[in-house]
C-alpha cells in the first residue's frame, strides 16, 4: 500500500535522486537514508538526513550535497519546496494537492490501512503474562497482558507472523508452595484442618498463599477425592503421597482461572508452554548438551558480585555457561552445586524450545524487576541459535491504582493484591486496555479509577472514543456513504488549514505502525490516535465557529463529499488504531 504510505513515497524519491547525483553511492549507504517529520512542523512536512549518510562516501561536504538535492528533489511530483537546512539535512513541503489524492487510498483499503511489510512474513514468537499460576491475575499482570497482547497485534499489523505463547511457570518452590496451601483447603473442605498457624508452622516455607481464591479449590478437591488424600498417621510435613496431586490439580484450576480472566481483558495466546513438561521432555539436558558441544559450559567459581547477591551465586563449584562471550556481564550458573538446575536452566531450555519451533525472533513483557536477567537471556538465545534469533525484552513497571486520589484496597478474595477482574469490572475491559497504554511501559503509572471515566478531553480513552462515536455521528446523518463512493468524492474543496492537518494525521499512520513495530512500543499508537482525535476535534470545533466549514452542507454538495471522505477516513483509521490496541470503537457516546 505503497499508495497511501506518503514517507515510503518520498523517500523512495530521495534515494532515487541520490543515486542520479552519485551512481557509484554503496546500497548500503542508500539504506541508511531516512526521511522523518522535522522537528518544527514550520520547516515542512519532511526531512531527511541524505546529505549527511552520503558526505563521506561522496567526499563532499554535506551542505554541497543537500544543495544538490533539494534542486533535484524540486522536480519530484510531490515536492513543493525543498531547501538545505542546517548541518546537511534537506527539509520539503509536499504539494497538498498530492496529499489529497492519497486520501481515497486510505478509504480504499478500510481497516487493512497502515499494514506495513517490514515483517515480510518472517515468525515471531510474543511470550507474555506468564504468571505463576499460584493465585488470580493482578494489576500487576494486567499492564504486561495489555502491552503484550497490543505488541503482538502491532507486529502482525507490520507483517510479522505472529504467536502469541504464555510460558507456564509450573515448575519449582513456589508451586510447591501451592500444593501445600491448597492441602490446607483440602483439609478445611473435609473439617480435618489444624489451625491456620499450626499448619503454617509445619510445611516447609509456611503458609505462602493465603487467599479466599483456593477455598473452591480445596474444595474442588475433596469432591474428586474424598479423604482418600488425608491418612491419621499422615501430616502435611510428610507429602508424598499426596502432594504432586495436589500440586497438579491447584496448578489445571489456577490456569483455568488465569484463561478467564484474560478473556475477560480480550487477550487469548495461541500456544501454553509448560516449564514442567520441558524439563520432564529432557529439554534442559538437550539445551546443556548443545552448549557443551560449542565449548561454552565448565565447572568454576564465580567471583561474589558486587552488590546485592543474586540467588544463582554460590562459593563453589557451578556448572556454568560463558555468558560473558555474548555480551554478558559474568558467566551465568546452569546448575548449582548439588547438581540441580537452576531457574536460568529451566529457562534456556524454554528458549532452545522457541528456537527448534523455527522463530525468527523472540519477544518477551516482563515486568521491570526481571531487568536484570535480560542480557543473560539474550546471550543464551544468541549462543543456541549461532546468533540467528534476536531476543527483545519489553519492561513493565507497576501500576498503582488510584480512587477518590487514594490507593484503592486490596482484593479480600485474593488476599495481597487488586484483582484483575476487580479492575476490568470497575471501569470496563476497553478502558483498562487503552489507560494501560497510555504510558511507556517501562515509566510507572497511576491506573485513576475516576479519571478513567470521566468524560473530558483529559481521559483520552474518552476523547479518542468520542472522536469515532463523532464521526459515525456524522456519517449517519449523511445516510451511511459508503467507502467506494466517498473515495471518488472530488477533493479540492480541503483547503482549511484544520482540514489539511487532520489529513496530514491520517497519513502518518503508516510510518507510525512501522516505526512503533521496531521500537517495540505499542504505547505509541495510543498517542497517535490522541493527536488524531485532537486534529478531528479542532475540525468539528472550526465547524461550529465557521458554518461554511461544517461537514454536511446542502448548498455545496461536492464540499460536503469531501469532507465526509475525510470523516470517514479519520473512523477509519481510529478503528484501526484501536485494533492495535485491542479496543472496541463506540458507535456513539451515552
Amino acid at each position: 500500500m505503497t499508495e497511501t504510505h506518503i514517507f515510503a513515497a518520498v523517500l523512495d524519491e530521495v534515494r532515487g535522486a541520490m543515486r542520479a547525483l552519485f551512481p557509484e553511492l554503496p546500497d548500503d549507504v542508500l539504506a541508511r537514508v531516512l526521511v522523518e517529520p522535522p522537528r518544527d512542523a514550520a520547516h515542512g512536512d519532511m526531512a531527511t538526513n541524505a546529505a549527511m549518510v552520503a558526505a563521506k562516501p561522496a567526499r563532499q561536504p554535506p551542505q554541497k550535497i543537500a544543495a544538490a538535492l533539494a534542486e533535484k528533489l524540486i522536480a519530484a511530483p510531490m515536492v513543493a519546496e525543498a531547501a538545505p537546512a542546517g548541518p546537511g539535512f534537506v527539509n520539503l513541503r509536499l504539494h497538498e494537492s498530492w496529499l489529497r489524492a492519497r486520501l481515497p487510498g486510505v478509504l480504499t483499503a478500510g481497516p487493512r490501512y497502515g499494514e506495513a511489510t517490514i515483517g515480510a512474513g518472517r515468525r515471531v514468537d510474543v511470550e507474555y503474562v506468564s504468571a505463576n499460576p499460584t493465585g488470580p491475575m493482578h494489576v500487576g499482570h494486567c499492564r504486561g497482558a495489555v502491552v503484550g497482547d497490543a505488541l503482538a497485534n502491532l507486529l502482525a499489523k507490520a507483517g510479522w507472523d505472529v504467536t502469541k505463547e504464555y510460558y507456564i511457570n509450573d515448575a519449582g518452590a513456589q508451586v510447591q508452595a501451592l500444593g501445600y496451601a491448597t492441602y490446607w483447603r483440602y483439609l478445611q473442605a473435609i473439617g480435618t484442618a489444624m489451625t491456620e498457624e499450626d499448619y503454617a508452622a509445619a510445611v516447609p516455607g509456611g503458609l505462602q498463599y493465603r487467599g479466599e481464591y483456593l477455598i473452591p479449590v480445596g474444595e474442588a478437591l475433596a469432591v474428586a477425592h474424598g479423604g482418600a488424600l488425608a491418612t491419621p498417621e499422615k501430616t502435611p510435613i510428610e507429602p508424598a503421597l499426596w502432594l504432586d496431586t495436589v500440586r497438579d490439580f491447584a496448578v489445571a484450576r489456577m490456569m483455568e482461572a488465569i484463561r478467564e480472566d484474560l478473556a475477560l481483558l480480550g487477550v487469548q495466546h495461541d500456544v501454553f508452554v509448560s516449564e514442567a513438561g520441558l524439563v520432564r521432555d529432557g529439554k534442559l539436558a538437550q539445551a546443556e548438551a548443545r552448549l557443551d558441544a560449542a565449548g561454552l559450559i565448565y565447572v568454576g567459581v564465580l567471583e561474589p558480585p558486587k552488590g546485592k547477591t543474586p540467588d544463582d551465586w554460590e562459593p563453589r563449584p557451578q556448572t556454568l555457561f560463558r555468558a560473558t562471550q555474548f555480551g554478558d556481564e559474568v558467566d551465568r550458573a546452569l546448575r548449582k552445586s548439588d547438581g540441580s538446575g537452576t531457574y536460568f536452566a529451566n529457562d534456556i531450555a524454554n528458549h532452545l524450545h522457541k528456537i527448534e519451533r523455527g522463530f525468527d525472533a523472540l519477544v518477551h513483557v516482563w515486568g521491570a524487576d526481571h531487568g536484570g536477567y535480560v542480557r543473560r537471556m539474550q546471550a543464551a538465545v544468541s549462543a543456541l541459535s549461532n546468533g540467528r534469533v534476536p531476543l527483545d525484552v519489553v519492561l513493565t513497571q507497576i501500576v498503582h491504582v488510584l480512587k477518590g486520589g487514594e490507593p484503592v484496597r486490596m482484593s479480600k478474595r485474593a488476599g495481597t493484591y487488586i484483582t484483575l477482574r476487580d479492575l476490568i469490572e470497575e471501569v470496563g475491559r476497553d478502558a483498562v486496555r487503552f489507560t494501560m497504554l497510555t504510558r511507556k511501559s517501562d515509566a510507572q503509572m497511576e491506573f485513576d479509577l475516576d479519571r478513567v471515566i470521566e468524560q473530558s478531553r483529559d481521559n483520552p480513552v474518552f476523547y479518542v472514543q468520542y472522536a469515532h462515536a463523532r464521526c459515525r455521528s456524522v456519517l449517519r446523518q449523511a445516510g451511511e456513504p459508503d467507502m467506494a463512493s466517498l473515495a471518488e468524492a472530488p477533493l479540492d474543496s480541503l483547503t482549511d488549514v484544520a482540514e489539511m492537518a487532520l489529513l496530514r494525521r491520517i497519513l502518518t499512520f503508516p510510518r507510525l505502525i512501522e516505526a512503533a513495530s521496531e521500537a517495540r512500543e505499542p504505547h505509541r499508537v495510543a498517542f497517535y490516535l490522541a493527536d488524531l482525535a485532537g486534529d478531528f476535534h479542532a475540525l468539528w470545533n472550526r465547524g461550529r465557529e465557521d458554518a461554511t466549514l461544517r461537514f454536511i452542507r446542502e448548498d455545496e454538495p461536492e464540499a460536503t463529499r469531501a469532507r465526509l471522505a475525510l470523516v470517514a477516513a479519520t473512523a477509519s483509521v481510529i478503528r484501526a488504531g484501536l485494533a492495535v490496541m485491542g479496543v472496541t470503537p463506540v458507535e456513539e457516546m451515552r
